[in-house]
């Protein structure tokens, strides 16, 4: 039985259309938990915290009070101030993802389409 278990890495993919990065998040000695809704990333964050988020984020103007499920994930990371942070978004949601990091400081935004090497230079060098 290993007594040291890889950290936790929460892939939250809403929407997608970027290749899947397992391979990569493994190779950097994560264990790669995909969840495609804000309530299982909730879940899984209250189950087994995790060391990093990489998550896309597509504002919705559905949401009355916020931009996407992103926020509410950005506000639980925040109690965990080590979890490496990466959000990766279309070009043509800079403008929300700049009043995203006015409320939640501190995490790296990839615009799409975003290749392995930016993730991986993301996960090594972001730190909440």
């Amino acid at each position: 039985m290993n007594k040291n278990p890889a950290p936790v890495l929460l892939s939250f993919v809403e929407v997608g259309g970027y290749p899947d990065f397992s391979l990569l998040y493994r190779r950097l000695g994560f264990d790669p938990v995909v969840v495609t809704s804000g309530r299982k990333a909730q879940s899984v964050m209250r189950q087994r915290p995790p060391a990093a988020v990489v998550a896309d984020f597509y504002p919705q103007s559905d949401f009355r009070d916020r931009t996407g499920s992103l926020e509410s994930l950005l506000a639980a990371v925040q109690r965990l101030p080590e979890v490496r942070v990466v959000v990766l978004y279309p070009p043509e949601a800079a403008s929300a993802v700049d009043k995203l990091r006015v409320r939640f400081p501190g995490f790296t935004a990839l615009p799409l389409p975003v290749d392995e090497a930016a993730v991986e230079a993301a996960l090594r060098g972001a730190r909440r």
